[in-house]
């Protein structure tokens, strides 16, 4: 996904997204980044909690951290301790003012296509460390990117019935110059 210029709609799905994940694990935060294929980094678009007024926009390399891991295996991670997974990139953590102790996170896929991930940070104890848990935010992260997709590659669509309106008013007023000439 590229950087694009934000519609109101995506905005407002994007943030229905992490408001629910929030609620639905009990979390201190939920996030969505979304790729940015061409600068190679993961953008937040959307916080739900903790972080929510100053990370929305903030950008980071594609390939750090646990985020980023699942971006580029497309596969779904719950830490129940950050400060003994290697993969957690603290620093980057430190740099957004919040530093959870666990995490969810699973990819945003659309086909064979990761759009982003969603995380829920600090979820509820009954939460962590759950495959049937674990399995719902990846389904609702299903729902969510293929709802997502449909917003991005939504177009203003042609007026079928107006373009053959016009078409067909053209070719009559070419028939009756030809009936007139004859």
């Amino acid at each position: 996904m590229t950087e694009r210029t934000a519609d109101p709609l995506e905005g407002e799905l994007l943030q229905s997204i992490v408001d629910v994940a929030r609620a639905i694990f009990a979390a201190e935060a939920s996030s969505v980044f979304l790729l940015d294929e061409e600068a190679d980094e993961l953008v937040f678009q959307a916080v739900s909690g903790r972080g929510e007024e100053s990370l929305v926009s903030r950008r980071f390399p594609a390939g750090r951290g646990i985020a980023g891991w699942v971006a580029a295996s497309g596969q779904p991670m719950v830490v129940d301790d950050l400060s003994r997974n290697s993969s957690f990139d603290r620093s980057l953590a430190e740099s957004t003012d919040y530093v959870p102790s666990a995490l969810m996170a699973v990819p945003l896929i659309h086909g064979d296509r990761v759009l982003g991930v969603l995380e829920v940070l600090d979820p509820a104890p009954q939460a962590r460390a759950s495959l049937p848990e674990l399995d719902l935010l990846a389904l609702f992260a299903r729902q969510a990117a293929a709802a997502l997709r449909i917003v991005i590659d939504r177009a203003p669509q042609p007026d079928y019935t107006l373009d053959r309106l016009a078409t067909a008013a053209r070719l009559a007023g070419e028939l009756e110059q030809l009936l007139r000439q004859n």
